[in-house]
């Protein structure tokens, strides 16, 4: 008993602590609903509920400002935490809602609709003075504007959803971080709104941003993970990273028979902390 009062972490035992600490694991999503298969990159609950069972206590507050279909509010209330999700679009929030009352769990979550780098101002208006200091932040950004590129010759995911008549990106809205056309102006915008969140940060809360670096249709690689680390270090301490492996997705036949282009099936998940 005195061991686990120590551990001012998580919850966790010593046992379930050092499993946590490997730097890669498979995490391979349950099944999406109808609504959520809409959103073109959900990520999973389970992915969520791994690492805010390692950064969070029971009753924590954790904030996702790229909330998508609600993954980090569901994987919350599952694990009695609470959360706000921010989310620039509205039927994605909607979604969102849908399930998140049909989740079992406990705990506060609130889904509210706005523009990530406005989360000072959302988060005034919904809580006034009283508003949380969070304890953690989980979230994934969009992949620059990797949705709206092909990059392959032969049949996708992407192009699958198309026939479908399912979103193949996420919007036109000049807001969506997804539709900066310069990587640069991209990765700054990025790194300029991690930096706004700070103050909603309790200190020494760490921050959890899943990543992926990308193909470009030029061949070359775009660095999305190692250039938001450096720009995020700018203002939180970069502590390590995880990543996250997928084994259960179709290999493409990409490059073939000239070209080396590899089938990416792994994430980054960078992990920072605010200084005290």
């Amino acid at each position: 008993m005195a061991r686990t009062q120590m551990n001012t972490l998580n919850d966790l035992e010593a046992r379930e602590w050092v499993k946590s600490t490997k730097s890669w694991f498979i995490v391979n999503p349950r099944s999406r609903t109808t609504e959520q298969m809409d959103h073109p990159a959900k990520y999973p609950e389970e992915l969520v509920q791994r690492f805010i069972s390692f950064f969070t206590k029971r009753g924590s507050w954790v904030l996702d400002p790229f909330a998508g279909v609600g993954s980090t509010l569901i994987a919350c209330k599952e694990l009695s935490r609470n959360a706000v999700g921010i989310e620039l679009h509205g039927e994605f929030v909607e979604s969102g809602l849908k399930m998140l009352l049909e989740t079992k769990g406990s705990g506060e979550q609130h889904f509210l609709m706005g523009d990530a780098r406005e989360s000072m101002s959302i988060m005034a208006e919904q809580f006034g003075e009283s508003s949380p200091a969070f304890d953690y932040l989980i979230t994934s950004p969009p992949y620059w504007d990797m949705l709206r590129k092909s990059r392959g010759g032969n049949d996708s995911a992407q192009r699958a959803r198309g026939r479908r008549g399912l979103k193949q990106y996420y919007s036109d809205s000049e807001k969506d971080l997804g539709n900066i056309t310069s990587y640069y102006e991209y990765i700054e915008a990025l790194g300029s709104l991690f930096s706004g969140l700070r103050p909603l940060l309790r200190n020494k809360a760490y921050l959890t941003i899943v990543v992926q670096n990308m193909r470009n249709v030029d061949g070359l690689l775009k660095p999305i993970a190692w250039d938001l680390a450096r720009r995020v270090s700018d203002d939180y301490d970069l502590r390590q990273e995880m990543i996250w492996c997928q084994d259960n997705k179709k290999l493409g036949c990409w490059g073939y028979p000239t070209t080396y282009v590899s089938n990416v099936h792994h994430h980054y998940c960078l992990i920072f902390q605010k200084p005290a």
